[in-house]
């Protein structure tokens, strides 16, 4: 979907073909116009070219292009006025406006009257395919945000709570079906946050235990003696404080579902005397003589690799093989961004609904936040996330200003930079190439790779910079700007 392309970078849908992007290039300059769509065709996407603007709207008379790059000076009609009636004609087309080297004001104004981003010639081609291809991804947000604002967010099938539809969702639930057909035991394995416990609760929902009862226990946070107390039951007088007789959670389950959450927590102590319930499929209560059948599908979680502490001796390898007869892995949030999307809508549509907010949806902006973020807390804390904004937001629409600053620090540097409006092009891009290069630790390949451009141009840039600074400070520039001499021509530079 919207961070994944083919190799030659249209969007994959896992249902179909790949989507073959239509793109629109415009240039008065034949030469440059001609370069550029030879190295698009070569890239697999659908390009037409034209001449100036008037011949560009006569392409989409009978063509509609997913994007257009048109260069900013062109005769009769330039590309900002081009632009304006794109906008007008097709509402969900791109536009990626290209200026000479030193006139980057005409990317400012483009970009604040709605260009999607902004190439200087001469193009350097590994930068023009990552401009088309953010933006092109881009395009694929709104036109998802428009999806989820008509139709809201579903689950991955009725009565089931897991919301995405990414392949990776669609595999694991298809492996859940399957599994819960079965008696085995299920190892449920992933991160903090991804969504075990749900997981556990379809395989018992699927089931043919699924009207029976459906138990879970915590095995992380509570000591051993605790622990075999909640598991096993216990007799009056047991222990000190034990007034009452009590059936423990295997007992409870019978018929059922045990769930033993984050068993990889489970003292070895405590291990060893589950094993033996297991194997026997019988108990006894604690300070008790009487013998109780178990008969309770068993399901682990743990988030983390119970093989590795196997080895590392924290784990019974006899109760790992045990509890791994079929294992479940949930990929993280990172690993499925395809269903942020309908997740952040579903977590809006709850949070909303019990704050009695009238909140719609997000901005175009805001959900690129949350889809470009790392989540390292999973499913959770987008959840978490997503509540803050609806208890911050004030109108109808979640807003960047509305999300935590530990998912806005995740965004890429060109993100974090201050708003256009005041500031310029330059400045915007002064902006990013240093934070970057602060976040790499002065790396410039890592930042090229970062935010989409070439090395050779942040090392333009920085020396640029320290000439600036230099004058700025009334100091002798020692080697002098870098010289600019053919930097308004349109040629096509194909690399480093």
């Amino acid at each position: 979907m919207m961070d994944t392309f083919s190799r030659r970078g249209s969007p994959v849908n896992a249902d179909c073909a790949p989507h073959v992007a239509n793109i629109l290039v415009v240039d008065d300059e034949p030469s440059a116009r001609a370069a550029l769509v030879d190295l698009l065709r070569e890239e697999g996407f659908t390009v037409r070219s034209a001449a100036d603007g008037f011949k560009a709207l006569g392409q989409m008379d009978d063509w509609t292009p997913d994007l257009v790059i048109t260069d900013v000076k062109m005769p009769g009609m330039d590309g900002i006025e081009l632009m304006a009636k794109v906008r007008d004609r097709l509402e969900g087309t791109a536009v990626v406006v290209m200026t000479a080297f030193g006139s980057v004001e005409h990317a400012v104004s483009a970009m604040q009257q709605g260009a999607d981003d902004y190439l200087t010639k001469p193009v350097h081609f590994p930068e023009l395919l990552t401009v088309v291809r953010r933006v092109l991804a881009n395009d694929e947000v709104r036109r998802e945000n428009a999806r989820l604002r008509a139709t809201g967010a579903a689950p991955i099938s009725p009565g089931v709570e897991w919301i995405g539809q990414s392949k990776e969702s669609r595999d694991l639930i298809a492996l859940v079906r399957q599994a819960a057909t079965t008696d085995t035991s299920v190892l449920i394995q992933g991160e903090p946050g991804t969504g075990k416990e749900l997981i556990a609760q379809m395989l018992h929902m699927w089931s043919s235990r699924s009207e029976a009862p459906f138990v879970a226990v915590a095995c992380a946070g509570t000591d051993p003696e605790a622990l075999e107390r909640e598991l096993f039951g216990h007799e009056a007088g047991a222990f000190a404080g034990a007034t009452t007789q009590r059936d423990g959670k295997l007992v409870k389950a019978v018929g059922g579902t045990l769930v033993l959450d984050d068993v990889g927590e489970m003292p070895l102590g405590v291990q060893a005397k589950l094993l033996r319930v297991l194997q026997e499929k019988r108990l006894q209560r604690i300070g008790g003589d009487e013998t109780f059948d178990v008969d309770a599908r068993v399901i682990a979680t743990s988030h983390r690799d119970l093989l590795e502490d196997v080895r590392a001796g924290r784990f019974r390898e006899d109760l790992f093989y045990l509890l791994d007869v079929v294992t479940l892995s949930i990929p993280a949030l990172a690993q499925r961004r395809e269903d942020l999307p309908v997740l952040a809508m579903h977590f809006l549509e709850r949070h909303a609904s019990k704050c009695g907010k009238e909140i719609h949806g997000f901005s175009d902006r805001a959900l690129r936040v949350l889809v470009g973020a790392d989540w390292p807390g999973n499913v959770r804390q987008l959840e978490n996330c997503i509540q803050r904004a609806v208890v911050m937001c004030q109108g109808t629409e979640i807003e960047p200003k509305h999300l935590p600053r530990d998912v806005m620090a995740h965004v890429r540097a060109a993100d974090e930079a201050p708003p256009i409006p005041g500031s310029s092009m330059s400045e915007l891009e002064r902006y990013a190439i240093l934070k970057t290069l602060e976040h790499v630790r002065g790396s410039t390949s890592k930042a090229a790779e970062i935010l989409g451009i070439s090395p050779r141009k942040i090392q333009y840039r920085l020396a640029e910079y320290r000439g600036a600074d230099a004058a700025a400070a009334g100091a002798e520039s020692e080697g002098g700007e870098p010289s600019t001499a053919g930097s308004a021509s349109a040629n096509v530079d194909r690399g480093d």
